[in-house]
């Protein structure tokens, strides 16, 4: 079973369709209030128009809703395999920024964010989910290494973030805009150190 498919989300249309996407808007909604430490699986199931029981069944706790939606935003940006290592760089990195063009999906990881600063489970909910979206892209970066492409032994994950960090800085901590270039820097400097055995 997948991580999103743990978070309730296993046939594509019908109720359970109709009840993931009233209850992540209503997650999202609470979170673009700043109110994320007001979370509760009660709040979250009224603003749904669904039973508290629903959530409970299928996402557990307002953490795993919370990472659903993280899910299915970070489920805009396609994972890249097009057999060339920098070319998979590089459209990861175009899709994040793309990903957060959008003022309502930079809002959330801003409120996320901050949340995690301030209560405990919005810390374990923005760790655990670039964890699981590290782990889901390095697939790409294996494939090269099998290719011969980069050095055997390159740390996989240390590549995806090599490749992203860059862009959440610019989002998260400078506040620079995300101009079309920063996604080929941060894809080229990324695939010339892992060819060149920065990460091995």
């Amino acid at each position: 079973m997948t991580q999103q498919q743990a978070h309730g989300s296993v046939r594509p249309g019908g109720r359970t369709a109709r009840t993931r996407a009233a209850v992540l808007e209503a997650a999202r909604e609470r979170l673009g209030a700043g109110q994320y430490a007001e979370l509760t699986v009660e709040g979250l199931a009224a603003r749904a128009g669904v039973h508290p029981s629903t959530i409970r069944r299928r996402w557990g706790s307002v953490h795993g809703v919370v990472l659903d939606l993280f899910d299915h935003v970070a489920g805009e940006i396609r994972i890249p395999d097009t057999g060339s290592l920098h070319e998979d760089l590089r459209l990861l990195a175009e899709g994040i920024v793309t990903l957060y063009t959008s003022a309502q999906h930079r809002n959330t990881l801003f409120r996320m964010v901050a949340a995690a600063t301030a209560h405990p489970e919005g810390e374990r909910t923005v760790r655990d989910f670039f964890a699981a979206r590290t782990r889901q892209v390095s697939g790409m970066v294996r494939h090269a290494a099998a290719r011969g492409e980069i050095p055997a032994g390159t740390d996989v994950l240390a590549v995806v973030e090599a490749v992203s960090a860059p862009i959440y800085y610019r989002l998260l901590v400078s506040r620079q805009p995300l101009e079309p270039g920063v996604a080929r820097r941060t894809a080229a400097a990324a695939y010339h150190a892992a060819r060149a055995g920065a990460f091995a």
